[in-house]
């Protein structure tokens, strides 16, 4: 039963009437009371009705909200709380709103990685306890896809402040590819994680082209105070990976139409967790289906169509049908290989 904001102030205006027991209150008492409270915390002239007030104090008494106020007329005239440590302030939490707190601890935890939460990891630990103390259960129900041992995340905090605070930040940066690092400065926009791995997505200097530095090839990380930051003005994050499946996006290539046999095996996967928001199924065949991606021939297209192995079959365009083909190729021989066999 969902209770607004002028039905909360008035419940908790009758709690504390009736926790206070050193004065009587009758139903004018608490019609004055609720009246006040309402005229100082949401500027209502008009009063509250006497109907209304009794009809506050059915509800608080019922267990419509939960409430079950164990409210007494005393002398058939002084409304009071029968137990005198009771307060709606204090009702136990059902077992509905213990799983639905431990889901939204579950939740918050993710966020742990920025320290900018850290007054928000602080409540996340109150509420686990409070739950635990309540429940005594510490299985979760909900797990979420992570990985603890993962490089870089120690840089996901200085780098959400640079953007926050609008700093550049000096980065001494290995790719996979590059032999030795370089150390430059970049004006960080914005932070994207994709498939468990996080990346900063900014600009180099006084570059104008976008780039994605994996957080896990950042050797060293430096916020600076005297450069001049450069601010994103003009690109969405939304927007900038509609095209794209990960994180590879080419300014200067158009979104191509892919065209996928999918067997039967496979379909349901693909149908239910679609690879891209553009995916459209075209046909059903006796060998499968074949739906259409509109987006961009990146490496993470190629890997989401390889993982895939046997139940995946690139139709078009036959430029990444060649390089699906001849990768495939190249996978056979590096089994049939003899030196791949290992020795037992």
């Amino acid at each position: 039963m969902p209770v607004n904001k002028n039905a909360l102030i008035r419940y908790r205006t009758i709690d504390a009437c009736l926790r206070n027991r050193r004065r009587k209150w009758t139903l004018h008492d608490l019609i004055d009371a609720v009246g006040d409270a309402l005229y100082e915390y949401e500027g209502i002239h008009k009063g509250i009705s006497r109907r209304a007030i009794q009809m506050d104090l059915q509800a608080m008494r019922s267990d419509k909200l939960g409430y079950s106020a164990p409210i007494i007329v005393v002398d058939k005239k002084y409304y009071t709380y029968e137990d005198p440590e009771y307060s709606i302030t204090n009702i136990p939490l059902s077992e509905v709103d213990l799983s639905r707190m431990n889901e939204a601890v579950e939740v918050l935890k993710q966020f742990k990685g920025f320290s900018h939460f850290n007054s928000l990891n602080e409540v996340v630990q109150k509420l686990e306890d409070h739950v635990y103390a309540a429940s005594h259960n510490t299985r979760s129900v909900i797990e979420f896809e992570k990985n603890e041992r993962l490089k870089g995340l120690e840089h996901l905090d200085l780098l959400y402040q640079s953007v926050v605070q609008k700093k550049v930040v000096r980065i001494a940066y290995q790719s996979f590819k590059a032999k030795s690092g370089n150390s430059f400065e970049y004006h960080v926009w914005w932070l994207k994680e994709f498939k468990n791995r996080w990346f900063a997505v900014g600009i180099k200097g006084k570059g104008k082209v976008i780039t994605h530095l994996a957080l896990d090839r950042i050797v060293e990380l430096e916020l600076l105070d005297g450069p001049l930051y450069i601010e994103n003005d003009d690109v969405d994050p939304g927007e900038y990976y509609t095209h794209v499946i990960g994180v590879t996006v080419s300014e200067n290539m158009r979104a191509q139409n892919v065209r996928l046999l999918i067997s039967h095996d496979h379909a349901p996967y693909i149908l239910t967790k679609p690879m891209h928001h553009s995916q459209e199924l075209l046909e059903t065949r006796e060998d499968g289906i074949i739906i259409n991606l509109k987006v961009q021939l990146n490496f993470e297209l190629e890997r989401e169509i390889l993982g895939y192995g046997d139940g995946m079959v690139v139709l078009a365009p036959p430029l990444l049908r060649d390089k699906i083909h001849k990768k495939m190729q190249q996978g056979v021989t590096n089994y049939n290989s003899p030196g791949t066999i290992p020795q037992i």
